[in-house]
């Protein structure tokens, strides 16, 4: 019972903070998420983490843009959580989001055929999740459960306000999505995680483990990875762009093809982050341990 009540306290504190940045508007909404964790972000032992993550990818880079990336990462992770709260007013729909091969998401709207959309966490990424669903594609997305049950309504239902019906929860959810694309439904799929049980593959020049999940069930039904991107653009506007099909290799192999999938959409994230390296998720740490105390031993 005392559980129940901290997480509805919880729930009520997170309704209340959606429902002042909705009273906000999309651009001030996200102008002070922005600020704020810009402000604060910096301050937590998490920054740390961030600045790590950046020495990692970009050894090269001069400290002082590192320095930069890490503050303006703060912004773009600030901004995609109060957008959240307005998402509904950030479809295609609102004229905030350029779409690049909006073809190809058509094809496989009228293909009747699944796909495994795949992304990272870029920019606002729940803004592909929009132009999926306005593109008529039927989707189950993947998501990670909130620890309170309230909270997770809440959010779900500030999903469902802009199109997402079909939810896969992480972990558990492998049976839903086997069903959904026997019925011809395609999965979207954030590729760029931590999966410690996947398999080894490289992303910016150091080993990770990551998910087969997408490469695995490209393989079984007989279909592509859809890669997806989104960028952020000035005003509260985005850019999303549907790439080139990647193909996973069938050559009888399971576990080499799976892995020449796996290593091909970590790819695909990694091109993408190089490319704007500001819009993609540094607060996490992506890289096993090993590589986090070779970094350590650098510095002693």
């Amino acid at each position: 019972m005392g559980q129940d009540i901290v997480w509805r306290l919880e729930a009520a504190a997170f309704s209340g903070l959606f429902g002042f940045l909705r009273l906000l508007g999309v651009e001030r909404a996200s102008g002070f998420g922005g600020k704020l964790l810009r402000t604060l972000g910096p301050l937590t032992g998490t920054h740390r983490t961030v600045t790590r993550n950046l020495r990692i990818a970009f050894p090269d880079m001069d400290a002082a843009e590192r320095d930069r990336l890490a503050v303006e990462q703060w912004e773009q992770t600030g901004r995609t959580f109060a957008e959240l709260a307005v998402m509904d007013r950030l479809t295609p729909e609102s004229g905030r989001i350029d779409i690049v091969g909006l073809e190809r998401l058509h094809a496989v709207r009228d293909s009747g055929r699944p796909v495994v959309l795949i992304s990272g966490h870029l920019a606002n990424f729940e803004v592909m999740a929009a132009v999926i669903m306005s593109a008529g594609v039927p989707c189950q997305v993947t998501y990670r459960a909130a620890n309170n049950p309230y909270v997770d309504a809440l959010i779900r239902q500030s999903r469902e306000r802009y199109g997402i019906k079909l939810f896969a929860p992480k972990g558990d959810g492998t049976r839903e999505l086997m069903a959904g694309m026997k019925r011809g439904e395609s999965i979207a799929l954030l590729v760029d995680q931590k999966y410690s049980q996947g398999p080894e593959v490289e992303f910016f020049g150091q080993p990770v483990n990551a998910s087969p999940g997408a490469a695995r069930m490209a393989l079984k039904f007989g279909t592509v990875m859809q890669p997806l991107s989104v960028v952020r653009l000035p005003g509260v506007r985005f850019r999303v762009t549907a790439h080139e099909p990647i193909a996973v290799p069938d050559t009888g192999d399971k576990a080499a093809d799976v892995l020449a999938g796996v290593q091909a959409a970590n790819r695909f994230v990694e091109d993408r982050v190089r490319e704007h390296p500001v819009d993609w998720f540094w607060v996490h740490k992506r890289w096993p341990p090993q590589v986090y105390e070779a970094l350590r031993a650098s510095d002693a």
